[in-house]
């Protein structure tokens, strides 16, 4: 039985895109070390990432975007990008993990599980390749405008960001339906 282990990065940024992977390991080929990408150092998390990327049977990263979360709000946008990671796995599953406590709309058996990035190793690996994915995106995103310091933040919301967002503006990046960003527009009192 293939199972998918499903996890999201970047729900609560104020930028960027909200990134999910789904990834069926390999039994026959274990990988050490898989577990919630959040407890794992950066440069563990990317070496790991290119072990899962290596060894596990499938995988696949997607994401919605910042207009997309803008457009249906960003539960709904974090369940499409899960389903599409779901569904652009090369191998088809024949049951999904989901960390947290909600499931996608998907054509296969799903389970969520609270936290099981920690305790079920294929979501684990899972939340390390978006975490991954969605940390260069945020760095390629610093290059391009390093006045806001995506690199540090990774479009969370801290002081320094606010305090940025609050001095240029926000960019096309930035998801125009959370406060502030919409503060910055002048569009909420």
């Amino acid at each position: 039985m293939l199972i998918a282990g499903v996890d999201e990065v970047g729900r609560g940024p104020l930028v960027g895109d909200v990134v999910t992977a789904a990834v069926i390991l390999d039994p026959n080929n274990p990988i050490a070390g898989l577990t919630d990408s959040k407890k794992l150092s950066a440069k563990r998390r990317e070496a790991l990432a290119i072990e899962i990327r290596e060894k596990a049977l499938a995988w696949c990263v997607a994401r919605a975007t910042p207009a997309e979360i803008d457009d249906i709000n960003i539960f709904q946008a974090t369940m499409l990008a899960m389903t599409r990671a779901v569904e652009g796995l090369p191998l088809a599953a024949d049951e999904a993990l989901i960390d947290g406590n909600k499931v996608p709309k998907l054509n296969i058996p799903a389970r969520a599980i609270v936290k099981g990035d920690a305790s079920e190793p294929a979501i684990g690996a899972a939340s390390i390749l978006a975490k991954v994915a969605r940390d260069a995106e945020m760095v390629e995103l610093h290059q391009r405008h390093p006045q806001y310091g995506f690199d540090k933040h990774k479009g969370y919301p801290t002081a320094e960001h606010l305090a940025r967002l609050s001095e240029f503006g926000p960019i096309d990046e930035h998801r125009r339906s959370f406060k502030p960003v919409r503060l910055a527009l002048g569009l909420q009192a």
